[in-house]
């Protein structure tokens, strides 16, 4: 980029926020990617003279910055032994097992250490060639914690903030990672670094004052230099106007319509959406269902269970697995408790469009998500978004971040299942008046505080953060 393309706004994530399609005769076009963050940045960087900063999804591919659908996109090449080792490896089999309470056992490598490092530190220089003087970068997520540190070594007049999208573990199990203190010292490197919870952002300022020993004060970190640095928590959210005006578009409530016909018109229709991972508690909530079934609490003639789970790293062993024993159990429930033309469970192992999606939250009665560590879930408020007429019920697990903010939902521990069970059997009964008084409650927080309003929020908080710092 020259000097006068330079970028005031700088937005850095692991993956660009447009995927690569090959067309029929061979060509490629870009489309951008289904998802809440592209939604919540693509405004903020078209008003701010924005680019973003990410790998284009596939390795191998050395491509020079391009404009997409008005977006200025930088990407960064990874080889496909980075995409193993910093990506698959450290990212997805060190950093996400750990952070999510350890529900899979993390790994350990250092070659995947060293290829951590080696792509963080590529992602910084490209940052600090892109970014114009004294631009505000805006990092997100955990496979890029030391590119706050790294670039503010590079480029000392940055106002950097960063946002960790997942669950921040507590102590106990943080220090379990032999690169603990880089890990820290990587994220100190921000002027302001962002949380999905409190209780998040109070394990991080713990650490720091432990492991570190730098001085703390609430929510605030005074670094030797007297440079002070925020850790607060800013829960992200969707485009809940945005997905109410679909869900009252004609197409999908004429979907939601034929997809209950095809169920068979049952009393009730029981959903979960959720990328397939050992995070989600998938296994769990249908064994829950099961028994209910085979205790006769419930009957297949009055519900079904409409489980989808997205393709998920299925290069992963631990993926492939999961993905196996969910094949198990869904097969044994329903040779054993179905019949036919009226299987307990309808499971669908793909993914859909956005439009599908909402005319699935049309026609469930009682949305079922029991993540085992989650560090917001943005189904359960697309639930909740495209529920416009207060009916509905969702049954949401307590270490979800949602539950934070939803608390009128049932709320459940996802390690119980008896308490999982009991709660789908409450939301099956609810009458009308409690589902509407449930759900506008819950409407009204998702729709006063949306994902425009957290990168608002959040950039906002920078700028008083890059002035307490008394950058000229």
């Amino acid at each position: 980029m020259s000097a006068q393309d330079k970028a005031d706004l700088v937005i850095v994530a692991n993956r660009l926020p447009v995927d690569r399609f090959r067309l029929p005769d061979g060509s490629h076009e870009w489309r951008r990617s289904p998802g809440g963050l592209v939604t919540a940045l693509e405004p903020v960087m078209r008003s701010g003279d924005g680019a973003w900063i990410g790998w284009p999804g596939s390795p191998d591919d050395d491509l020079e910055p391009f404009v997409e659908d008005g977006m200025q996109l930088v990407p960064v090449h990874l080889s496909a032994q980075e995409v193993e080792e910093f990506y698959e490896g450290f990212s997805n089999g060190t950093l996400w097992p750990l952070y999510h309470d350890v529900v899979a056992k993390p790994e350990f490598h250092r070659e995947w250490w060293d290829a951590y490092v080696t792509v963080n530190r590529r992602f910084a220089e490209r940052v600090a060639s892109v970014a114009a003087k004294g631009a505000t970068v805006w990092v997100q997520d955990y496979q890029l914690q030391l590119v706050p540190q790294m670039l503010r070594d590079l480029r000392s007049d940055l106002s950097i903030g960063f946002y960790l999208h997942i669950p921040f573990p507590p102590a106990e199990l943080f220090s379990q990672l032999p690169w603990r203190r880089q890990i820290l010292e990587g994220l100190l490197g921000a002027d302001l670094i962002g949380f999905q919870r409190t209780g998040a952002a109070a394990n991080f300022v713990r650490l720091v004052r432990s492991r570190v020993g730098h001085k703390t004060h609430r929510d605030t970190i005074t670094l030797p230099e007297g440079r002070v640095v925020r850790a607060a928590a800013f829960p992200i959210s969707i485009d809940s106007a945005g997905f109410e005006e679909l869900a009252r578009s004609e197409g999908v409530t004429r979907r939601a319509e034929e997809i209950r016909r095809a169920l068979g018109s049952p009393r009730k229709i029981f959903l979960g959406i959720d990328r397939l991972d050992y995070t989600k508690g998938i296994y769990a909530r249908l064994k829950a269902f099961g028994e209910l079934i085979r205790d006769g609490r419930l009957d297949v003639e009055d519900a079904v269970f409409v489980q989808v789970a997205t393709p998920s790293r299925e290069r992963v062993e631990q993926y492939r697995i999961l993905r196996d024993d969910i094949d198990r159990l869904v097969g044994q429930i329903n040779g054993d408790l179905g019949r036919i033309g009226r299987p307990a469970i309808s499971y669908m192992h793909s993914s859909y469009p956005r439009e599908e999606m909402a005319a699935l939250y049309r026609a469930a009665d009682i949305m079922v998500v029991t993540p085992y560590r989650d560090g917001m879930n943005l189904v359960a408020k697309e639930y909740v978004a495209c529920r416009f007429e207060n009916d509905g019920a969702l049954v949401l697990s307590e270490f979800a971040g949602a539950a934070d903010e939803l608390k009128q939902a049932w709320l459940i521990n996802p390690y119980d299942i008896n308490g999982i069970k009991d709660a789908l059997m409450a939301a099956f009964h609810s009458d009308a008046k409690e589902q509407t008084k449930r759900m506008r409650a819950m409407r009204k927080t998702i729709v006063e505080h949306d994902v425009a309003e957290w990168a608002a929020s959040f950039l906002s908080c920078l700028e008083e953060a890059d002035s307490l710092r008394g950058r000229a």
